[in-house]
C-alpha cells in the first residue's frame, strides 16, 4: 500500500487522517521536516538561557513551582509518561489510535511543540509498522488529555502497552523488539509535547464526522422510504419550503426526489414526525459542519503549552478544546433527536389508521406478531441515546491540588458522540425494515429514487412472509460493508464526505 506525504500543514486533509487511520501508511516530505528542525532548534537554544519553561525544567501542574536540576532534566521527559498513565481498559480501537497519532504527527509539524524531526519520524514509524498502544477510551479527569496521551505516546519510550492482533495487550518494549525499534529517547520539551494539546479529541471527531455523515445520508433514505410507505403528503418537501437555507434546501430536495411524485388519491397531512424529517436532519448536518470546522480550526491553532510562538516559550490554553466538546455535544443532540424522530415514524408504520396495511405488518396479524418487536427495540435504543444528550463539559472537578480546576471533557464529549451514531444506526436500521416490509405490503409502485435502496434491501433481508428473529435482520442492516456501500455514494452526494 503506497505512502500518504504530507506535504502542508496549513490546509488539513481530513480524508488523508482517516485514510491513516483505516491503515495506509504514511510520510513527511523534507520540506516540511526542514521547519519542523529549524523550530526545534530555535526553541533549544532559548532553553539553554535557564529561564524557567513548563514542563520541560519545571514540574507540572501543582509541581510546576518546582526547578528541576540538569540531572533531573535529563529523564524527566520519559518521567512525565510514567505515573500519568493511570487508565485502563477499554481501549480505543486500531483505527482511534491511528486517528491520534496522526493528528499529533500533523500539530508538531507546524513546529509549534518545538520538537525535533526524529520524533516526527518516530510516530510515522508506530503508523508504518502497525504498532497501536493501548488507550483508554474512558475515565480521565484531568484538564486536556494528559492521561489518555502517556498511554498513547508512553509506547514510544518503551513504556506501557500496545494491542496484539489477537485482543491482549503486550508490553511495548517487546513489541519495539519485534519491529526492529529501539527506545525513543526524548529531547528537551518532547515529553511534555506529547502530553500536550487535544489531539486525541480532535483525532476521535475526524473519524465521527466521517460515520455521521455516512449515517445522516441514510436517514435521509430511510426517511424517505417511510413517507412512500405511508402515502404521505409531498407537501413539506416542497423546494419552496427551503427558501433562505441551502443546507435544508438541499435535504428537501434530496427527500422530495427518493420519495417520487404525490400519490393518489392525495393525503392532506401525515404525523409530524413525517412532516419534520426536512428540518430535523438539517439540524444534524449544521451541527456536523460546525463540529468540522472546529476540527480544522484544532488541526491548525495553537494546541500546544507551552509553544514556541515569535521566539519564545508562551503559555496557552489550547489544550482546553471546549470548542471540540461543545460541537460533539451539539451533533450528539441533533442525531439523539433525529432517531427519536425516526422511532416515532417507525411507530406511525405499525399503525393501520396511518398505512391502511395489516396491523404491526405482520402477513397475518395474530398469529404473527410481525414488526412490532421491531419498534420496541428502537424504543430500547432511543431511551439509551437520552442518557448522552447532555452537556459534557457542565461541572467542573478540581485535580493536582486545585492547579486544574476545570475540564472540558472532549475526550468523553468524542466518546459519547460514537455512542449516540452507534444507536442511531440501529435505529435506522430499524426503520428501513419495516419500510422495507410496509412497501411490500402495499403493493404501491415503487419511485425510481427508491428503487436502488430497496434493491439492495431486498438482496440483504430477503421476504418477509412471516415471525423470525428480526434481530439479525437488523444486525445485517448494520453491518459496516454493507453499510458504508450504502453510505458513501449518498453521502458524497451532497458532499458531506471529505
Amino acid at each position: 500500500m503506497p505512502a500518504l506525504t504530507i506535504t502542508a500543514v496549513d490546509a488539513p486533509d481530513l480524508g488523508l487522517i482517516r485514510a491513516v487511520a483505516a491503515g495506509q501508511p504514511v510520510g513527511v516530505a523534507p520540506g516540511v521536516l526542514d521547519v519542523v528542525r529549524q523550530r526545534c532548534a530555535e526553541a533549544r537554544r532559548a532553553l539553554l538561557d535557564g529561564h524557567l519553561v513548563y514542563g520541560a525544567n519545571t514540574g507540572m501542574g501543582a509541581l510546576s513551582k518546582v526547578r528541576l536540576t540538569e540531572q533531573q532534566q535529563s529523564s524527566h521527559q520519559r518521567n512525565l509518561m510514567l505515573a500519568r498513565a493511570t487508565g485502563g481498559p477499554p481501549w480505543l480501537d486500531e483505527p482511534e489510535v491511528r486517528a491520534i497519532f496522526t493528528v499529533r504527527l500533523l500539530t508538531f509539524l507546524s513546529g509549534d511543540a518545538a520538537v525535533s524531526a526524529a520524533l516526527c519520524q518516530r510516530l510515522a514509524d508506530f503508523l508504518d509498522n502497525g504498532i497501536v498502544p493501548a488507550v483508554p477510551r474512558t475515565g480521565m479527569g484531568a484538564a486536556g488529555e494528559i492521561m489518555q496521551l502517556a498511554h498513547a505516546f508512553g509506547p514510544l519510550t518503551g513504556i506501557g502497552q500496545v494491542l496484539s492482533p489477537d485482543g491482549t495487550t503486550e508490553p511495548a518494549r517487546q513489541a519495539l523488539r519485534r519491529h526492529g525499534l529501539d527506545e525513543y529517547i526524548l529531547g528537551p520539551k518532547e515529553g511534555i509535547a506529547l502530553l500536550q494539546g487535544v489531539p486525541g479529541s480532535t483525532g476521535l471527531c475526524v473519524l465521527r464526522l466521517g460515520e455521521a455523515a455516512a449515517l445522516i445520508s441514510l436517514m435521509e433514505e430511510a426517511a424517505a422510504l417511510s413517507i412512500v410507505a405511508v402515502g404521505a403528503s409531498r407537501d413539506p418537501y416542497t423546494a419552496a419550503c427551503g427558501r433562505g437555507d441551502e443546507i435544508l434546501a438541499g435535504v428537501l430536495a434530496r427527500i422530495r426526489a427518493a420519495a417520487g411524485a404525490e400519490p393518489l388519491p392525495r393525503s392532506l397531512q401525515a404525523p409530524v414526525s413525517f412532516r419534520v424529517a426536512g428540518p430535523v436532519l438539517t439540524q444534524a448536518l449544521r451541527a456536523s459542519a460546525l463540529l468540522e470546522a472546529a476540527v480544522r480550526r484544532a488541526l491548525i491553532g495553537v494546541t500546544d503549552s507551552p509553544a514556541w510562538l515569535d521566539g519564545r516559550f508562551t503559555g496557552t490554553a489550547g489544550f482546553h478544546g471546549i470548542d471540540l466538546a461543545a460541537h460533539c455535544d451539539q451533533l450528539t443532540a441533533a442525531v439523539c433527536h433525529a432517531a427519536e424522530v425516526a422511532s416515532a415514524r417507525i411507530h406511525r408504520l405499525m399503525d393501520p389508521a396511518v398505512t391502511g396495511l395489516p396491523a404491526q405488518l405482520a402477513r397475518e396479524p395474530g398469529p404473527d406478531a410481525g414488526l412490532g418487536p421491531i419498534h420496541k427495540r428502537a424504543a430500547g435504543e432511543v431511551h439509551a441515546m437520552r442518557r448522552l444528550a447532555t452537556a459534557t463539559s457542565v461541572g467542573l472537578m478540581e485535580t493536582s491540588g486545585g492547579q486544574e480546576d476545570v475540564q472540558s471533557f472532549g475526550w468523553e464529549a468524542a466518546d459519547k458522540l460514537s455512542s449516540a451514531l452507534r444507536h442511531a444506526r440501529a435505529v435506522t436500521a430499524c426503520e428501513l425494515l419495516a419500510g422495507y416490509q410496509a412497501i411490500a405490503l402495499s403493493g404501491r409502485p415503487v419511485p425510481e429514487g427508491c428503487r436502488a435502496l430497496l434493491d439492495r434491501l431486498t438482496e440483504i433481508i430477503g421476504p418477509i412472509e412471516g415471525d423470525r428473529p428480526f434481530g439479525e435482520d437488523i444486525e445485517r442492516l448494520i453491518r459496516t460493508d454493507w453499510y458504508q456501500n450504502v453510505t458513501e455514494t449518498s453521502s458524497r452526494r451532497h458532499g458531506a464526505l471529505r
